[in-house]
């Protein structure tokens, strides 16, 4: 009973935030992709609004995938128009037959090593499930995203942003990235 009171008295000393406690950003709805707040492949937050203006390519990305090689051709696009205002985001993942086990810190020596990434990684999430990230509950929702809505299919799945950032194209893993279809959404949408 002694036991009892002590557990009651400490769940009880427990201060949960009130709803007025939590800033403005924690409880609206997001409406685009730069309303997430993300960590990057070293742990540091990462608003996605410093983004804006820029065509953005996101990908969820694994290291033990038969298309990790794609990481080759997505490496490829950011060199060719980085500096036309263009940017890959890659999130690692490990829903798809674990076949993204390792640490942040093995990801991005791999990624770095293996395929000279350069362009902004982020922290491992996931892209599916009961612990899916909101990012991707967000993108993959037929209210916020009714163009292109529905489950991630496997890794290296590719959603296409205008500089604005509304989603305008979405591409099936098996899609590579220097595919016409990509490319050529891209290079209308550097050349507005």
């Amino acid at each position: 009973m002694k036991t009892l009171f002590i557990l009651m008295a400490a769940i009880a000393s427990i201060s949960l935030p009130l709803v007025s406690d939590l800033n403005s950003d924690e409880l609206k709805t997001p409406e685009s992709i730069f309303d997430f707040t993300m960590n990057d492949i070293d742990g540091n937050p990462i608003k996605l609004e410093i983004f804006k203006g820029k065509v953005i390519l996101l990908v969820n990305v694994a290291s033990k995938c038969g298309y990790t090689r794609q990481y080759k051709g997505l490496q490829n696009l950011y060199s060719k128009y980085k500096e036309k205002n263009f940017v890959i985001l890659g999130f690692p993942a490990n829903n798809f037959l674990w076949q993204e086990p390792e640490s942040n810190a093995k990801i991005k020596s791999f990624c770095s090593i293996k395929y000279g990434v350069e362009f902004p990684m982020f922290s491992k999430i996931s892209v599916k499930g009961r612990k899916q990230h909101p990012l991707y509950k967000f993108l993959t929702s037929k209210s916020s995203n009714p163009l292109f809505p529905g489950k991630i299919r496997w890794n290296f799945e590719k959603f296409i942003f205008n500089a604005e950032g509304k989603l305008i194209g979405r591409f099936h893993p098996k899609i590579k990235p220097e595919d016409r279809r990509i490319v050529e959404i891209l290079e209308k949408e550097i050349s507005n």
